[in-house]
């Protein structure tokens, strides 16, 4: 009968037998790694807000007032009529995201509790389905094929602009 022997081994006891250390990982690169890590978790949870956001906003017991809030709201950022243009390079768009901000938390305010907690369940749900449905083969050449035709007619028309110009 075989005997298994579990070694416990550590960087320390490496160091030792191989005579070559391992470098020990510098702040700057634990710091960018952690910042990289809650960026991606940031941009999840703002992904999921917005599902949430979507789910209250087509739940049939949310308030006329409420839906309402929610559409002023979204129609302030796509309408062409803003208090600051978003041209203007940073508060054009910092009056955007504050007015996004500001509208998520009335809506959050006015929804029922229980009809919110129904919609962050459906949001979870959504989540998890599209985390176990991974895009196909197909829809991902569709895209690279979509991406290149822009390409193409941009710097199509790029080179009969300048042609056009310089004539």
């Amino acid at each position: 009968m075989e005997e298994k022997v579990i070694v416990e081994v550590d960087s320390a006891s490496l160091t030792k037998i191989s005579g070559v250390s391992l470098p020990e990982p510098t702040s700057e690169t634990v710091r960018s790694q952690s910042s990289a890590r809650s960026w991606k978790q940031q941009a999840q949870r703002v992904h999921k807000e917005a599902d949430v956001f979507y789910f209250v906003f087509k739940h049939p017991r949310t308030r006329w007032y409420t839906k309402g809030a929610a559409a002023c709201s979204a129609g302030y950022l796509f309408s062409p009529v803003q208090l600051i243009p978003s041209f203007i390079p940073v508060i054009g768009f910092l009056d955007d995201f504050l007015v996004l901000i500001l509208g998520a938390k009335l809506v959050k305010r006015l929804t029922p509790p229980d009809v919110l907690s129904e919609c962050r369940a459906l949001a979870d749900a959504a989540e998890t389905r599209r985390n176990e449905d991974p895009s196909s083969g197909f829809a991902r050449f569709g895209l690279i094929l979509i991406a290149a035709l822009w390409l193409l007619a941009a710097v199509t028309a790029s080179a009969l602009v300048a042609a056009y110009i310089y004539h």
